[in-house]
């Protein structure tokens, strides 16, 4: 055989053996080998912000005659009709995407959703999907910002590296955290930011295990983010000096006020979703509408147009009537309502950071006639964009860190603190969601955060019954009974009638028993328990759980569905406590980083 030949036999051992060798990086006690993926993902994420970043603002600049790298909600854009066409041209794309998309089947998963129910996996062709979509919504000047399309391309990127290293569930959903982490901090320039998003909204707890993989992503995607332009956000804000106790109270008061008009922000968004669900208007033409209703508000205000990162600098920087603030908050507040409602595709990020900032603003007057000399406008500002993020987004360490951050100001920060858990309690309290874990919840989705439920849901009455049940026909007798299961053969068996449908349960003592009656019960049908209580096989540890406390039965019997009961298996109470006991203990030595 020919040297090149023997060279083209060798080659296969060696992919092999490098692939050996990087799984034995990773194998669980890998530590180096997920900080080694986390760099690689920060770097990817901080890629994807920039390359989404430069398109975003080309289509702005094309689009609507501005300036490279000039933010479109500071500009004046002199060409009326820009403002008026392009959120329509935009919707009219969008919903040619999505009748594209509509012969797909299947909803998008976002990060947090892979990590609650998927064990981290995502799919890139599906990002990528989103992230053109977001693309244009923002790129034609819908109200909505880019952090989704970051988050959600970041994310699936490490998902696919995750997979390809064939790491175990808990380190790919960290990994998954890595990516939104880096595109966060890339975003901001804020690596703490990043980090914390991660960790409250992406995986769901904070451990010293993930704290080193989720920093070095978000410090590589923060350090390859100073070369975008389009990431610098540093926010200039007058701190109070020195706090005094009286400053926490209209802080605290701001974060109530912010959760509560979150809160109906996130009730409208809802509604309008609904209602346009439920009209005769067609799927693809609907973002035009929205686009012709951005643009008609656009035509009053162009601060309401994308995410809104010159609008933001313009009201924290410059001093305007209260009149005019108020009519910015109310024109972005519909624009992006509208935006999200009709259906273009984009994150609220950005836009709750500048609803919170105008509504603080506004507030700063009241503040000063009660506390003269106390917090200023633009403290006030950076407390209400944080508590406002804090009720929409989720997070309040997150939100609390990006004011940092941004401002390099800690008695603002501490001030941030305190509103930002105000705003958390209130919105926790009466409402329960997130902005996107309340789309989850009008899906049909339990979701309230990133917790991983995913192991739960397999976690199935299907998957933990045993099938070889033994089982008694519903005509029998109790003599014929007692002849066919003797004491000791069986403690239970289930009960079926014509066709294995189930009747119910008997206890074989319990038969036996009443022989020594004085008037014993001679047919089987007068010893039955549990006639009405069965497990479905899709019915997840925990709902069987509460099926066997409300049947106060050891054992129920699993059917294939509720019409015909069919008889499939049956469970007991206590080997189901045993395995959800088992799983609830490996997911906890998964998260503190315990092996073996």
């Amino acid at each position: 055989m020919s040297t090149a030949g023997g060279t083209q036999e060798l080659r296969p051992a060696r992919r092999f053996r490098w692939r050996a060798i990087l799984r034995r990086a990773f194998a669980r006690r890998g530590e180096a080998g997920l900080l080694a993926a986390s760099l690689v993902v920060g770097a990817l994420a901080g890629a994807v912000v920039a390359v989404m970043s430069l398109i975003s603002h080309e289509l702005h600049s094309l689009l609507f005659d501005i300036r490279s790298f000039e933010w479109l909600s500071m500009n004046r854009i002199h060409r009326p009709q820009a403002i008026l066409l392009a959120p329509i041209t935009g919707g009219l794309i969008l919903g040619l995407l999505m009748r594209l998309r509509g012969r797909r089947r299947g909803q998008i998963v976002d990060p947090i959703e892979a990590n609650a129910l998927y064990g981290g996996r995502m799919s890139v062709r599906d990002s990528l999907w989103l992230v053109l979509q977001n693309l244009v919504s923002n790129g034609f000047g819908a109200s909505v910002g880019l952090e989704a399309g970051y988050t959600q391309l970041s994310s699936s990127f490490a998902s696919a590296i995750a997979a390809r290293l064939n790491l175990r569930r808990e380190d790919v959903r960290t990994l998954v955290g890595c990516g939104a982490a880096g595109a966060i901090a890339a975003a901001f320039h804020a690596p703490l930011t990043g980090a914390f998003y991660a960790f409250e909204l992406i995986i769901g707890t904070y451990s010293i295990v993930k704290l080193g993989p989720v920093m070095v992503s978000a410090i590589t995607a923060t350090a390859l983010s100073h070369g975008v332009p389009d990431a610098a956000t540093f926010v200039v804000a007058s701190g109070p000096g020195q706090l005094s106790a009286i400053d926490f109270v209209p802080a605290i008061l701001l974060g109530i006020l912010c959760a509560g008009l979150g809160i109906g922000f996130m009730r409208t968004v809802a509604a309008i979703e609904a209602g346009i669900g439920h009209s005769p208007i067609p799927q693809p033409l609907r973002p035009a509408i929205g686009g012709l209703l951005v643009g008609a508000l656009a035509l009053i205000s162009p601060q309401i147009l994308a995410a809104g990162h010159g609008a933001l600098h313009i009201n924290l920087e410059h001093e305007a009537p209260l009149a005019v603030v108020a009519l910015v908050l109310v024109l972005k507040a519909c624009a992006s309502a509208v935006s999200i409602g009709f259906g273009f595709r984009g994150g609220l990020f950005f836009a709750s950071l500048l609803l919170g900032a105008l509504v603080g603003k506004l507030a700063a007057y009241p503040v000063d006639l009660l506390v003269p000399g106390g917090l200023g406008p633009s403290s006030m500002a950076v407390i209400g964009m944080a508590t406002m993020a804090a009720t929409l987004i989720g997070g309040p360490l997150t939100m609390t860190f990006l004011a940092l951050e941004l401002t390099g100001e800690f008695p603002i920060t501490v001030l941030v603190l305190a509103g930002a858990i105000a705003a958390s309690f209130v919105s926790r309290r009466t409402f329960g969601y997130s902005f996107a874990t309340w789309r989850f919840h009008v899906r049909g989705e339990n979701i309230r955060s990133a917790h991983d439920v995913g192991w739960m849901r397999n976690l199935t009455a299907g998957a933990l019954m045993r099938q070889d049940v033994r089982t008694a026909p519903l005509a029998a007798t109790a003599d014929e009974f007692r002849a066919d299961f003797p004491l000791g053969s069986a403690k239970w068996v289930v009960v079926v009638g014509g066709g294995a449908h189930y009747a119910g349960i008997a206890d074989v003592a319990e038969v036996h028993a009443d022989a020594g009656e004085a008037a014993p019960r001679t047919m089987l049908a007068d010893f039955l328990r549990c006639r009405g209580e069965v497990l479905l096989p899709s019915m997840n540890v925990r709902e069987a759980s509460q099926m066997f406390e409300r049947a106060d039965s050891e054992i129920l019997a699993v059917v294939a569905d509720m019409e015909g009961r069919k008889v499939i298996g049956q469970l007991s109470e206590s080997h189901a406590l045993k395995r959800y006991s088992e799983e609830l203990d490996r997911r906890r030595r998964d998260v503190l980083g315990e092996f073996g």
